[in-house]
């Protein structure tokens, strides 16, 4: 979808490739946070290129869903459920809020008005899957996809760190951290990566908030349908929420999955690993140049006013 952007160093394919696959090999290892595969990506990507950049979002997008699905195997049914319902008034309130401030903010500066509604979805629910199943029904060009997708993923960048150093900061539990972040956070890969950084506990209640969140795009699909005047648009369901379900329930009520369901949550969590990794690989100088500073003024606007929020009724009204 973007075209290669400028590099420090130039290097012939084979070479280039050989680096990429080195440290993509590299992410596998324990000595590999996500945090970290992050930012190779964006140093392998801004120094040298991506070489397989045309394949990046397919796997990327795979790859993601895939992990999620094991970690499900790490995960019980009965705290997956309390923890839905603790996450459910917050999801509802936060996505009506920021889908009506976004608008109010893409009108305020001006912002193209599809450009503004992807950013509004992407922040409100789940980042890119968001923006993904909302471009095809408003029908929005290259330019406004790519514009909506370059703040969303460079916000998520900065989330990945910034919410665990906060989290540890302000001393909040397990919980509050997990739910904080699962509504908070845009995209499930930063979700999963800051959530994992911070415990166990936070990474089971922040990815099944987050994967309850996603199935919001269903009804904001269909109201962003009515509003754009599309009766055709189709929408994309994310499938993938139902077999991370199902996995929780395997590991819920069958014994033997204990010892498989370890090794599948390790996978996964290698997996996400390298997802942030090709993630960052795919954030080149070309995307942070088209975003443009109304757009990502919004989205930054944005995602400090849930972020805040949000955070304020975990602390007060938890």
């Amino acid at each position: 979808m973007q075209k290669e952007s400028f590099i420090f160093f130039k290097v012939n394919a084979p070479l280039k490739q050989l680096i990429f696959v080195v440290l993509l090999l590299f992410c596998t290892t324990i000595y590999v946070s996500p945090p970290i595969a992050l930012v190779l990506g964006l140093i392998v990507a801004n120094l040298f290129g991506h070489p397989f950049l045309e394949l990046n979002h397919k796997a990327t997008n795979y790859l993601l869903q895939f992990s999620v699905v094991g970690l499900g195997f790490g995960m019980n049914v009965h705290s997956a459920v309390s923890a839905g319902k603790e996450g459910f008034v917050f999801t509802i309130i936060s996505i009506v809020s920021t889908l009506v401030l976004g608008t109010c903010l893409g009108k305020w500066f001006k912002t193209d008005k599809k450009t503004s509604h992807l950013i509004s979805c992407g922040t409100a629910i789940c980042g890119g899957s968001a923006i993904a199943a909302i471009a095809p029904i408003i029908k929005s060009n290259e330019k406004q996809t790519s514009i909506a997708l370059g703040v969303i993923f460079i916000l998520n960048s900065v989330a990945l760190f910034l919410f665990p150093a906060v989290g540890h900061w302000l001393d909040l539990t397990q919980k509050e951290f997990g739910l904080w972040c699962a509504i908070a956070i845009h995209d499930t890969s930063s979700v999963v990566g800051a959530a994992s950084k911070f415990g166990p506990e936070a990474l089971q209640i922040a990815t099944t908030v987050k994967l309850a969140r996603a199935l919001w795009i269903i009804p904001v699909a269909l109201i962003t349908a009515f509003i754009f005047k599309n009766k055709s648009g189709k929408i994309k369901i994310p499938y993938f929420i139902g077999l991370f379900v199902l996995a929780m329930i395997a590991n819920t009520y069958l014994p033997k999955m204990e010892i498989v369901g370890a090794l599948l949550v390790s996978i996964a969590k290698i997996g996400l690993t390298i997802t942030l990794f090709l993630i960052g690989a795919g954030l080149n100088s070309t995307i942070l140049k088209t975003v443009g500073l109304k757009p990502l003024l919004q989205g930054v606007l944005l995602w400090i006013f849930i972020a805040t929020a949000t955070l304020l009724a975990i602390i007060y009204l938890e």
